[in-house]
């Protein structure tokens, strides 16, 4: 628990002196009838917290004219009728020792204790307009510390948002997290070696994907990070493809998106690779391309360059590739700097090349520097983490070679921006032509 109440700490630090923070965990949701999807806590909580309960609030309290800093959990009561139907509950003694909080209580006492614990501070921070349901309470809070104002009892003047100090907290990865997060990726190389060993024409996508799931939980992560994508053919020129039911065919090229989720943390890996273990000679000269653009993107991941640099580098081989390989037509699209300037390139190739990584898939952070002028995009420092993922998606169009039709490539690793330039953490996904159809080939 010590790197949570570091992070406690740290969120204390930046608040005014005497205000107060209040965040939620996520509340269980109903999948259908009496049963529940999956609990999965909200990523902020846990983050200041470690908790993995539901129905918990935990609440700061800077040091201030009122006292020293403080740090307050609600939780669940024990309920032995429940433990038997549900398993363990912490309850508020074991939780305060659980999770080094000062102080613990039920989460009935929510409301009571809030009353109090608003009275004359100078100001509130919570995710407001994130949940409906936090806003009402907030609003009955207030309500309760008004009224007693003839008592000379005062509300918080200011009501901040906490989540822009939590994000800029979350984008920067400590050792603990680096950790957890390379042993997510490591779990997801695997799981993405066993899809390919796998795979054979006449399967089904989600064959596939069983495969995946089976290696997930089999190494102790807890979930995907996300629904896997595993699509075959034509279905690859669908970017966030989910059906997953479609037949591989012989000849066709097999694009998984997946990643685990371990103790909070997501991995986050594509790989591309032909269902019956050979590249064709078409589908190699796209890969190669996609493969020669993510090496001068993860080139472009060092302390101090820009984030847009990334997609720029590329960007730039993509679309002297689509030239050379005759995707676009020289004499309609002109140079590579005109396909860049036209944005002809989008014909292909229409995403980013990465995102922020952590305990979301799609984590948290900002892009550009928003309180500069012109709002550039930041620079990249070390301990943050992100993808590399550029991309090819060739449909049937005019012009366009028939040879490259129906295929969808992209290739994606997780990074860690260093001291010194970068690490990837998703090695353990083989990525190169000759690595991919060695494995395959080995499993014939």
């Amino acid at each position: 628990m010590t790197a949570h109440a570091a992070r406690r700490a740290a969120l204390l630090a930046q608040m005014a002196p005497g205000g107060v923070a209040v965040l939620a965990t996520a509340p269980e949701v109903t999948r259908n009838s009496d049963c529940d999807y999956p609990y999965r806590h909200d990523s902020y909580f846990y983050y200041l917290s470690g908790f993995g309960e539901p129905e918990s609030v935990l609440v700061l309290v800077a040091g201030g004219a009122r006292g020293p800093a403080r740090s307050i959990l609600f939780c669940r009561e024990k309920n032995s009728e429940r433990k038997i139907w549900d398993g363990f509950r912490h309850g508020p003694d074991a939780a305060r020792l659980a999770c080094g909080v000062d102080a613990a209580f039920a989460i009935d006492e929510l409301d009571a204790q809030m009353g109090k614990l608003l009275a004359d501070a100078p100001a509130l921070y919570y995710a407001h307009g994130g949940s409906a349901e936090l806003d009402a309470r907030v609003k009955l809070w207030l309500g309760d510390v008004k009224r007693q104002a003839r008592s000379g009892v005062t509300a918080p003047a200011v009501v901040h948002n906490v989540l822009g100090l939590l994000d800029e907290m979350r984008l920067f990865k400590d050792d603990g997290e680096q950790a957890t997060m390379r042993r997510a990726c490591a779990i997801s190389g695997q799981a993405h070696a066993r899809a390919m060993r796998a795979t054979r024409p006449g399967m089904r996508e989600y064959a596939i994907e069983a495969e995946l799931l089976y290696e997930f939980r089999r190494n102790g992560a807890q979930f995907p990070a996300y629904s896997p994508i595993v699509a075959a053919g034509a279905n690859a020129c669908v970017l966030h493809y989910h059906a997953n039911n479609a037949l591989v065919r012989d000849g066709e090229l097999v694009l998984i998106d997946a990643g685990c989720e371990l103790d909070g943390y997501a991995a986050d890996i594509t790989r591309t690779y032909p269902a019956n273990g050979r590249f064709s000679a078409p589908q190699r000269q796209l890969y190669e391309l996609v493969l020669a653009a993510q090496a001068a993107a993860l080139d472009a991941v060092r302390p101090g360059q820009r984030y847009q640099a990334i997609h720029a580098a590329a960007l730039a081989v993509l679309a002297q590739g689509m030239l050379d390989l005759g995707l676009l037509d020289r004499d309609k699209a002109g140079n590579a700097d005109d396909v860049i300037a036209n944005q002809s390139y989008l014909q292909f190739y229409m995403h980013g090349t990465g995102h922020w990584l952590g305990m979301d898939v799609h984590d948290v952070g900002a892009y550009r520097e928003t309180a500069r002028e012109g709002k550039p995009w930041r620079p990249l420092q070390p301990g943050m983490t992100l993808t590399v993922e550029p991309g090819l998606y060739v449909r049937p169009a005019a012009g366009v070679p028939e040879a490259f039709w129906h295929t969808g490539i992209r290739i994606e690793d997780d990074v860690l921006v260093t001291a010194d330039g970068h690490a990837v953490l998703s090695g353990e996904a083989p990525k190169s032509v000759a690595a991919i159809e060695q494995l395959m080939q080995e499993n014939a």
